[in-house]
């Protein structure tokens, strides 16, 4: 297996104590470094926008219950910067630049060549950004943009509407950043027909908004462009990984018409989903980028280990189920307002909780031998000490035990 490691930077209170914004950045900073000698593939950094406890003041709140601010990053471009002086051989990826809002794609396209032509100007530099894109999980980071309904059909729509605004954007961030002249004109209108809907009701309210049965809609580009060309434009391209942000299959592989582009899965995502999604991508992943490997998916997973001294294993086992509880708990009751017990054993499930022999049981049963895992540890735990330790206890004693089963199991 491989491991790359994610960093929430999220500024939450936990146990009532809510780090300054400072702290926070340091903390993150200690733990790369820790990352990068522990020998992690990538550190992947979630990307926010705009104040999350402002926007619960909004007329239309999207997380109205959230304490704290999702996350402090808003460039992972910049802080990749300082990633890269700080450490050897860890790479750094972004989860997940939205691309629609702050100036949408093409300003998005001209951020990341000018991060590459600057990282690229030492000819011995070979660590890659990884360029995790999306449209963004929370539309009030889009709204401010002016990326909303515009009618009551875009309204009636939207969920459907915003997948088709994606698509328009990541063709032009992919196209621009490989370096084409590119005007709007040279591509498809966007349309929405009933394939767009999940039943036949939610297309009829589409209709009724449209005021007329049809077999589909035009929708206007959000993005009209005579001809452009981003600069910097001789940069090294063979520094950037594209991973697109999407659960939309038609997405997935229409983006390979542009680039070798990977996948971001959730760690909610189903088995069954993830190895649809691989035997997909096995026949469409663009040529440039090789054979398509499971490693090209990165599987999203809390870890909630515990290896201190002086504790038996069972008590080992039993306080690392107690912080999952308790992370798991302040999560949902942040999110909804509310302590929903199913919901944290569910995401229990999705987590790796215990001693590291259970850990390393638990990733045999669920991952496949050549999974790609991004690790979790600072979720809602803001003691630093604590978080970097069970960094080091998860690298120093899980994988060679992970190892170990499964070559027992394919010896047996």
């Amino acid at each position: 297996m491989k491991y790359d490691i994610f960093f929430s930077i999220s500024q939450t209170p936990v146990d009532g104590h809510t780090p300054s914004e400072a702290v926070m950045f340091q903390n993150f900073f200690d733990q790369v470094k820790v990352a990068d000698e522990l020998g992690f593939g990538v550190a992947w950094i979630a990307e926010s926008h705009l104040s999350s406890q402002v926007q619960k003041e909004t007329s239309k709140p999207v997380i109205p219950h959230w304490q704290g601010e999702v996350g402090l990053n808003v460039d992972a471009a910049q802080l990749a910067h300082k990633v890269f002086a700080q450490t050897k051989q860890i790479e750094v990826g972004s989860a997940i630049m939205n691309i629609l809002c702050n100036g949408g794609p093409i300003a998005a396209a001209e951020k990341i060549a000018c991060f590459t032509a600057l990282h690229g100007l030492d000819p011995e530099e070979k660590r890659k950004l990884h360029v995790g894109f999306a449209a963004g999980r929370f539309d009030f980071m889009n709204r401010a943009y002016g990326v909303d309904a515009r009618n009551p059909v875009e309204e009636a729509a939207w969920r459907s509407v915003k997948g088709k605004v994606f698509r328009e954007a990541a063709e032009i961030f992919l196209r621009l950043l490989n370096g084409e002249v590119l005007s709007s004109d040279q591509m498809d209108a966007p349309t929405l027909t009933r394939q767009d809907f999940r039943s036949d009701e939610d297309w009829q309210k589409v209709l009724d908004a449209h005021g007329e049965n049809t077999e589909s809609i035009d929708l206007a580009r959000r993005w009209e462009f005579e001809k452009l060309k981003i600069i910097p434009q001789d940069f090294r391209r063979e520094l950037i990984q594209f991973v697109v942000g999407s659960h939309d299959p038609a997405l997935q592989e229409k983006v390979q018409d542009w680039a070798p582009v990977q996948v971001f899965n959730l760690s909610i995502t189903s088995a069954e989903i993830i190895e649809k999604t691989h035997e997909r991508l096995v026949k469409v992943y663009h040529q440039d980028g090789g054979a398509w490997d499971r490693g090209h998916m990165p599987r999203t997973v809390f870890v909630f280990i515990n290896e201190q001294e002086g504790l038996t294993a069972e008590q080992k086992s039993e306080k690392a189920k107690e912080e999952a509880r308790a992370a798991l708990g302040a999560y949902w009751t942040a999110l909804e307002g509310t302590l929903d017990p199913s919901k944290v054993e569910k995401a229990s499930h999705n987590a790796l909780i215990g001693n590291a022999d259970e850990i390393a049981l638990q990733m045999v049963e669920r991952f496949h031998p050549d999974d790609r895992l991004m690790l979790w540890f600072d979720f809602f735990n803001h003691d630093n000490e604590r978080v970097m330790a069970n960094m080091r206890d998860f690298m120093n004693h899980v994988p060679a035990k992970v190892e170990a089963l499964i070559q027992e199991r394919q010896a047996g």
